[in-house]
C-alpha cells in the first residue's frame, strides 16, 4: 500500500514554545491545547494548482529564487487544506467545512477524518467560515444536497456573506471563479436559514474573536482564539502558501481577490504574529498548519510546529 502523510505520527517541536500550549502528534491530526480549548486540524485533501494560478504574471526573479530555496518546483503547487476542530467540552466547532466531493478529487475527504477520530457530523454544534470558496463552504451539504452537519448553528461574516449571496456576484468576479460563485450562491441558498451572521471584532463565542482580513475575498475573517494570556490565530486563506506569502508578502498572489488590499492585510496581520510570536493555524500550510512567524529580512518566515 501506499504510505501517505494521514497516516504518518507527526511530532511537535519543543523548540517553538509550542510544547507549553500542550501540542502533540496524532493519526490524522495535529492537536494543541489552548486553556480549555482542544484544537485539532484535519485533513481535508490537497489541491492541484498550475503555476499560472499561484504565479500569474509575476516576473521569474521575483519567485525563482524563492521557490528554489524551499526545493519547489515552478510548474505546479499541491497546497494543504487543513479543517481546524475546537472542543472545549461544550462545543464542537469546525472551523470552515471543505469542499465535499463535488469540487476536485484530491479534496472532500473531511468526512473520512471526522471518522478516523470518532466524531459523527451530527455532534458538531458550529461550523465557522473564514470565506465562501469552494474548498471551505461546500462541505456543508452531502451528495444528496441534505446538510453534513444537521445540528450546526452556521456562522460566517455578514459582508463575505452578502458577497456569496448576491446574484450578481457571478458577473463581477473573474472568469475563472464564476464556479465558485455559483456554487457557493445555491449552497447559501439551501442553507441560509441555518446561518448566524456577524462583524468584524465581535466575540461570535467564548474565547473566539472574528478579525476582518480582506483582500483574498471581499469579507475574509480570521479568529482570534484566547484563553487568559495564551491565543492562536486561524488564518483562513490570508496566507495560502509558505514560501511566496511570508518571503514575499507585498507581491500580488493570484488567488487574491483584491491583490493590493490582500498584501497589505497579509503584511499586517504577518507583522503582528511574528512581533507577539503568537502561534497561527494555515489553512493551507504544512505540516497540519499549526506554527509561528518569524521575521527574516524585510519579510518573514514560517516556523512549523514540526521543525
Amino acid at each position: 500500500m501506499e504510505l501517505t502523510r494521514r497516516f504518518l505520527l507527526r511530532s511537535a517541536g519543543a523548540g517553538l514554545g509550542l510544547g507549553a500550549l500542550g501540542i502533540r502528534a496524532g493519526w490524522s491530526a495535529t492537536t494543541l491545547r489552548l486553556g480549555p480549548m482542544e484544537l485539532t486540524t484535519l485533513s481535508d485533501g490537497y489541491l492541484v494548482q498550475p503555476a499560472s494560478f499561484v504565479l500569474a504574471e509575476l516576473p521569474e526573479e521575483d519567485y525563482l529564487p524563492i521557490l528554489e530555496r524551499y526545493g519547489i518546483s515552478s510548474e505546479g503547487f499541491r497546497p494543504e487544506c487543513n479543517i481546524t476542530l475546537l472542543r472545549d467540552g461544550e462545543r464542537v466547532v469546525l472551523f470552515d467545512a471543505g469542499s465535499g466531493s463535488g469540487f476536485v478529487p484530491t479534496a472532500g475527504e473531511l468526512p473520512q477524518a471526522l471518522e478516523a477520530i470518532g466524531l459523527d457530523p451530527a455532534e458538531v454544534t458550529h461550523v465557522i467560515f473564514t470565506h465562501g470558496h469552494a474548498d471551505h463552504l461546500w462541505g456543508i451539504l452531502d451528495d444528496f444536497d441534505e446538510p453534513f452537519f444537521p445540528e450546526a448553528q452556521h456562522m460566517m461574516g455578514r459582508a463575505e456573506f452578502d458577497f456569496w449571496f448576491d446574484p450578481d456576484t457571478v458577473n463581477r468576479v473573474p472568469e475563472n471563479r464564476t464556479g465558485m460563485a455559483v456554487g457557493a450562491k445555491r449552497r447559501l441558498d439551501l442553507m441560509g436559514d441555518a446561518f448566524t451572521l456577524f462583524e468584524d471584532g465581535d466575540e461570535i463565542l467564548p474565547g473566539v474573536a472574528a478579525r476582518m482580513t480582506a483582500g483574498h475575498t471581499p469579507g475574509h475573517m480570521s479568529f482570534e482564539l484566547r484563553a487568559g494570556s495564551q491565543s492562536v490565530m486561524i488564518l483562513g486563506d490570508v496566507v495560502t502558501n509558505h514560501h511566496l506569502n511570508f518571503e514575499r508578502p507585498d507581491l500580488p498572489s493570484a488567488p487574491d481577490q483584491d491583490k493590493q488590499m490582500a498584501a497589505a492585510t497579509r503584511r499586517r496581520l504577518l507583522d503582528r504574529l511574528a512581533a507577539e510570536q503568537m502561534p497561527l493555524i494555515g489553512f493551507h500550510l504544512p505540516g497540519g498548519g499549526f506554527g509561528r512567524v518569524e521575521r527574516q529580512g524585510s519579510g518573514f518566515r514560517l516556523v512549523p510546529a514540526e521543525a
